[in-house]
């Protein structure tokens, strides 16, 4: 073997050997910031900082969905680009941020990775025996569907059913308890920061006898004539008892004046 050959071999082993040491300092000096969501066909748009000491910029390096990005990292703002990933709408995404440690990267729009409620609801139906359909086109993500009955004034969760997330039409069914008279339903989802899309409500008339209730001489029960949900408020709104059945134990209760929401009716008792 030539002896240039053999300079060439050492000082290669020695460069690489370098460049390991320096990937691992720069792991070791590092910390990662993982960002999970949803593609929503936008981009992510990062603020960054100076690293450590005002030299250099915090973030060294993008992964997106364990592939290294070719975003220019090096300045105070950066695009990460998402479309040129090849993803589709809807796709989970996991982003990787590797950035200095002591320093910390901002999102700028991280809501543009969180699913949105854009369901429209192509059919509903309601049947007397409780079985609540609903069919649905152009979700946007995998939101979960919550079930609410309009009883005592107010519209009340009663179930929830995960969405599918994705455009096409998809066929849901709930089974809900009905109580005497008009019952009514809708179903909606919530998004980030709290936005939410509502479907319109559906109304059946249930042929279930309307339940009364009685308390014994020692006030010890609220007996109903039949299983039924419950609630009770005392003076100040706050819900006290809460439950399902044909009779309520309020042994615990003080007394005073009690404000009983049962079937769909809102009567009070005094104890």
């Amino acid at each position: 073997m030539r002896f240039e050959t053999i300079l060439f071999f050492i000082f290669m082993k020695k460069f690489l050997y370098s460049i390991l040491i320096l990937c691992v300092s720069l792991r070791l000096n590092s910390a990662v910031l993982v960002i999970e969501g949803k593609y929503q066909n936008k981009n992510l748009y990062i603020h960054n900082g100076f690293g450590i000491g005002g030299v250099g910029f915090c973030v060294k390096e993008v992964k997106v969905n364990g592939r290294i990005t070719t975003d220019e990292i090096n300045s105070s703002s950066f695009e990460i680009d998402l479309k040129s990933q090849s993803l589709k709408y809807g796709q989970n995404i996991i982003i990787e941020i590797v950035h200095s440690d002591g320093c910390m990267p901002k999102v700028l729009n991280m809501e543009d990775l969180k699913p949105k409620p854009t369901f429209e609801v192509i059919m509903m139906s309601l049947s007397p025996e409780g079985v609540l359909k609903w069919s649905t086109k152009n979700e946007a993500g995998a939101l979960p569907f919550l079930i609410e009955q309009f009883k005592w004034n107010k519209w009340i969760p009663v179930g929830e059913l995960d969405g599918m997330g994705t455009s096409e039409n998809h066929d849901y069914s709930f089974q809900v308890s009905l109580h005497s008279g008009e019952n009514k339903f809708r179903v909606k989802q919530k998004g980030f920061n709290a936005f939410v899309k509502v479907s319109k409500d559906i109304t059946v008339v249930s042929s279930i006898n309307k339940p009364s209730f009685a308390i014994p001489k020692n006030h010890s029960s609220v007996d109903f004539s039949s299983e039924t949900a419950y609630e009770v408020y005392d003076a100040y709104g706050i819900v006290v008892k809460k439950g399902y059945g044909s009779k309520m134990d309020i042994t615990n209760l003080g007394k005073g004046t009690f404000y009983l929401c049962y079937d769909n009716i809102i009567a009070e008792f005094k104890k």
